[in-house]
Protein backbone atom coordinates (compact mmCIF):
# COMPACT_ATOMS: atom_id res chain seq x y z
CA UNK A 1 0.00 0.00 0.00
CA UNK A 2 1.16 3.43 -0.54
CA UNK A 3 0.36 6.69 0.31
CA UNK A 4 0.04 9.85 -1.71
CA UNK A 5 0.14 13.58 -0.01
CA UNK A 6 -3.12 15.89 -1.70
CA UNK A 7 -1.49 19.37 -2.04
CA UNK A 8 -3.42 22.55 -2.08
CA UNK A 9 -2.38 26.00 -2.13
CA UNK A 10 1.18 26.87 -1.05
CA UNK A 11 1.65 23.14 -0.87
CA UNK A 12 -0.50 22.70 2.68
CA UNK A 13 -1.35 19.06 2.64
CA UNK A 14 -5.04 18.69 2.29
CA UNK A 15 -5.27 15.12 2.20
CA UNK A 16 -4.07 11.80 2.39
CA UNK A 17 -5.00 8.81 0.24
CA UNK A 18 -3.70 5.27 -0.01
CA UNK A 19 -3.67 3.43 -3.39
CA UNK A 20 -2.88 0.13 -4.15
CA UNK A 21 0.72 -1.32 -4.73
CA UNK A 22 -1.22 -2.59 -8.39
CA UNK A 23 -2.07 0.68 -9.22
CA UNK A 24 1.52 2.25 -9.11
CA UNK A 25 2.82 0.06 -11.29
CA UNK A 26 4.31 1.12 -14.71
CA UNK A 27 5.05 -0.79 -18.26
CA UNK A 28 7.98 -2.58 -16.93
CA UNK A 29 6.09 -3.61 -13.39
CA UNK A 30 8.08 -1.07 -11.07
CA UNK A 31 6.17 0.81 -9.02
CA UNK A 32 6.16 4.28 -10.42
CA UNK A 33 5.38 7.86 -8.19
CA UNK A 34 3.89 9.09 -11.74
CA UNK A 35 1.77 6.19 -12.28
CA UNK A 36 0.36 6.35 -8.94
CA UNK A 37 -0.21 10.50 -9.48
CA UNK A 38 -1.92 9.91 -12.35
CA UNK A 39 -4.43 6.95 -11.06
CA UNK A 40 -5.62 9.68 -8.33
CA UNK A 41 -6.04 12.53 -11.14
CA UNK A 42 -7.99 10.28 -13.17
CA UNK A 43 -10.14 9.00 -9.93
CA UNK A 44 -10.75 12.52 -8.05
CA UNK A 45 -9.77 15.00 -10.82
CA UNK A 46 -7.25 16.98 -8.97
CA UNK A 47 -4.05 18.03 -11.06
CA UNK A 48 -1.21 14.98 -11.14
CA UNK A 49 1.61 17.72 -9.99
CA UNK A 50 -0.53 18.31 -7.13
CA UNK A 51 -0.14 14.95 -5.70
CA UNK A 52 3.05 13.79 -3.75
CA UNK A 53 3.77 10.16 -2.18
CA UNK A 54 4.47 10.06 1.44
CA UNK A 55 5.67 6.79 3.45
CA UNK A 56 3.75 5.72 6.27
CA UNK A 57 7.34 4.24 7.56
CA UNK A 58 9.22 7.51 7.26
CA UNK A 59 9.40 9.39 10.21
CA UNK A 60 11.60 12.59 11.05
CA UNK A 61 14.21 11.16 8.34
CA UNK A 62 14.71 7.29 9.65
CA UNK A 63 12.70 4.44 7.61
CA UNK A 64 11.50 2.10 10.42
CA UNK A 65 12.09 -0.77 8.21
CA UNK A 66 15.43 0.17 7.65
CA UNK A 67 14.76 1.61 3.69
CA UNK A 68 15.82 4.88 2.45
CA UNK A 69 13.68 7.56 4.15
CA UNK A 70 10.91 9.33 1.96
CA UNK A 71 10.47 12.73 1.97
CA UNK A 72 11.51 13.28 5.58
CA UNK A 73 8.55 12.48 7.45
CA UNK A 74 4.72 11.17 6.63
CA UNK A 75 2.49 13.17 5.95
CA UNK A 76 -0.36 14.81 7.86
CA UNK A 77 -3.42 17.15 6.91
CA UNK A 78 -1.97 20.64 7.93
CA UNK A 79 1.25 20.17 7.30
CA UNK A 80 3.44 21.55 4.36
CA UNK A 81 5.43 20.23 1.63
CA UNK A 82 8.62 22.15 1.17
CA UNK A 83 9.54 22.00 -2.30
CA UNK A 84 12.71 23.47 -2.44
CA UNK A 85 14.33 20.13 -0.05
CA UNK A 86 11.26 17.76 -1.29
CA UNK A 87 10.36 16.89 2.25
CA UNK A 88 7.00 17.40 4.17
CA UNK A 89 7.02 19.37 7.67
CA UNK A 90 5.38 21.09 9.77
CA UNK A 91 4.42 25.09 9.99
CA UNK A 92 7.97 27.23 11.49
CA UNK A 93 6.88 27.79 15.19
CA UNK A 94 8.91 30.92 15.75
CA UNK A 95 10.81 33.08 13.16
CA UNK A 96 14.21 32.19 14.64
CA UNK A 97 13.96 28.51 14.38
CA UNK A 98 15.81 27.01 11.85
CA UNK A 99 14.77 23.89 9.55
CA UNK A 100 16.73 20.27 10.43
CA UNK A 101 15.89 19.06 6.51
CA UNK A 102 17.13 15.70 7.61
CA UNK A 103 15.38 15.37 10.81
CA UNK A 104 12.35 17.82 9.10
CA UNK A 105 12.69 18.99 13.16
CA UNK A 106 12.45 22.84 13.87
CA UNK A 107 15.40 23.75 16.08
CA UNK A 108 16.14 26.81 18.40
CA UNK A 109 18.82 28.99 18.40
CA UNK A 110 19.90 27.41 22.18
CA UNK A 111 18.90 23.82 22.77
CA UNK A 112 16.40 23.39 25.48
CA UNK A 113 17.54 22.60 29.02
CA UNK A 114 16.95 19.58 30.15
CA UNK A 115 16.29 19.89 34.05
CA UNK A 116 14.58 17.96 37.35
CA UNK A 117 12.93 19.33 40.53
CA UNK A 118 11.42 17.25 42.72
CA UNK A 119 11.90 13.49 40.69
CA UNK A 120 10.10 15.12 38.12
CA UNK A 121 11.29 16.91 34.60
CA UNK A 122 10.85 21.00 34.38
CA UNK A 123 8.63 22.37 31.82
CA UNK A 124 10.01 25.43 29.81
CA UNK A 125 8.54 27.74 27.24
CA UNK A 126 10.16 29.41 24.09
CA UNK A 127 10.61 32.96 24.37
CA UNK A 128 10.80 34.67 20.93
CA UNK A 129 11.62 37.87 22.32
CA UNK A 130 14.43 37.31 24.84
CA UNK A 131 15.59 34.47 22.19
CA UNK A 132 15.73 31.86 25.71
CA UNK A 133 13.66 28.99 27.24
CA UNK A 134 11.73 30.24 30.10
CA UNK A 135 10.95 28.08 33.10
CA UNK A 136 7.34 27.28 34.02
CA UNK A 137 6.32 27.49 37.37
CA UNK A 138 3.76 25.94 39.03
Amino acid sequence: MAHFAKLGINGKVIGVHSVSDKDLLNGDNKEDESVGQQFLERLYGWPQPMWKQTSYNTNHGVHSLGKTPLRGTYAAIGMLYDEDNDIFRRRQPYASWTLNTTTTHWEPPTPKPVTETDGRDDLYNWNESTQAWDKVVA
